[in-house]
């Protein structure tokens, strides 16, 4: 709320008349001119308590909302005359002195509700909201409202109904925390992935919901610090999970996790809970071949596009094929492959990527699965020989 008065300096009588606005950031206000100094007046909306007071010099626009009708239609007759020059000594004149702490209110940042009784149904929510908690209302979807709060860094939904994230909630760019423990979602939708919360989004809490599987897109989330996705049903981690270079703290236990996905390897953690996952036993001498021989010529494209870093997109190949290469395995010799490969599942200790491990069952264990890749046989047998050396 800001304080708008009319009138003159302290101490000199002669002066012409002013409008000074004060706010709880400047309490000593801005003081602005008004004989021969308004442009227009706005009063379409005034028995709504709202106007508009357009100045020349400087060119501003200062808007009047919530205000008591009547005190409005005074007021705004006053800066008539004022502007006009007319009556001056009968104007309802204030004298023009810096604000009081009670006289202007600070703009809500911050507002919690914890209950259905609570949630606001006719008010609208402050657009300064920074921090906005909607916890145990029983909300199906995320409200309209809420997406039209620009300003805010923190949102918390837990403990709610929702199944779908719209995609106008990847407008909130400023967002930095979103919590949405403990809903009925089955998805987070790519568009989400690739709109500003990219670069905004640091904490993203999933857990307790209905996700089988994230987007490959996911990744796209660059700068998500810490990651919660407990208590799922996750059959996958997504492949390219390594691209979250800024992850730090990783979540995933009790989820439906036969293995992590190879680029595993390249995260830099400081805590890692994989616990109650179904990990398979790993077996590289039972490998999955699926080798094509001879190499089909998409094949051959795909590992030269890939290899030799040829630049692509989808205005110079189709979506599907951009997507296919965006999700190549990588064979330990450095090449790429797309569909022809063999497969095979090792253990790796995550104390290689985690300098804090969770226990990943009850014997005690920190280790587990991870998928392999080989682009030929040659690769394979390699890795073989030195496998059956170790042992």
């Amino acid at each position: 709320r800001a304080l708008l008065s009319l009138g003159r300096p302290p101490g000199a009588a002669g002066a012409g008349i002013y409008l000074m606005v004060c706010t709880a950031r400047d309490r000593g206000g801005a003081r602005y001119k008004v004989q021969q100094n308004v442009e227009r007046l706005f009063t379409r909306f005034v028995e709504e308590g709202k106007a508009t007071v357009r100045l020349r010099e400087p060119a501003v626009d200062l808007c009047l909302s919530k205000a008591n009708v009547i005190n409005l239609k005074t007021f705004l007759s006053a800066v008539r005359l004022a502007h006009q020059g007319n009556d001056t000594g009968v104007l309802p004149l204030s004298p023009l002195v810096p604000a009081k702490n009670s006289d202007v209110e600070k703009p809500k940042t911050k507002m919690i509700i914890t209950s259905r009784r609570d949630y606001p149904l006719t008010k609208s929510f402050p657009f300064s909201l920074e921090h906005l908690q909607t916890s145990y209302c029983k909300l199906a979807r995320i409200d309209t409202r809420v997406l039209c709060l620009k300003k805010l860094r923190k949102l918390d939904l837990s403990h709610n109904h929702i199944k779908q994230l719209p995609a106008t909630l990847g407008e909130l760019v400023c967002l930095q925390e979103l919590d949405l423990h403990d809903n009925h979602l089955e998805a987070f939708s790519a568009a989400l992935c690739s709109s500003g919360l990219q670069k905004s989004l640091q904490f993203l809490d999933l857990s307790q919901n209905q996700i089988q599987a994230l987007p490959i897109e996911f990744c796209q989330l660059r700068g998500l610090v810490q990651l919660r996705l407990d208590d799922n049903a996750l059959l996958r981690l997504p492949c390219r999970i390594g691209q979250l270079s800024r992850l730090r703290f990783l979540s995933a236990a009790r989820n439906k996790l036969p293995f992590l996905p190879c680029d595993f390897r390249k995260l830099s953690l400081e805590n890692l809970d994989l616990f109650g996952n179904p990990f398979e036993q790993p077996n590289p001498l039972v490998p999955n071949i699926q080798l094509k021989i001879p190499s089909t010529l998409l094949e051959c494209a795909a590992r030269a596009t890939i290899n030799h870093r040829i630049p692509y997109g989808c205005h110079l190949l189709p979506f599907h094929l951009c997507k296919d290469l965006e999700v190549a395995k990588s064979c330990q010799c450095g090449s790429s492959c797309l569909s022809s490969f063999i497969q095979i599942t090792v253990t790796m200790n995550l104390h290689h990527v985690a300098h804090t491990v969770v226990l990943v069952d009850n014997m005690g264990g920190t280790d587990a699965p991870i998928l392999c890749y080989f682009c030929s046989l040659d690769c394979y047998s390699q890795f073989l020989d030195r496998h059956l050396q170790s042992n």
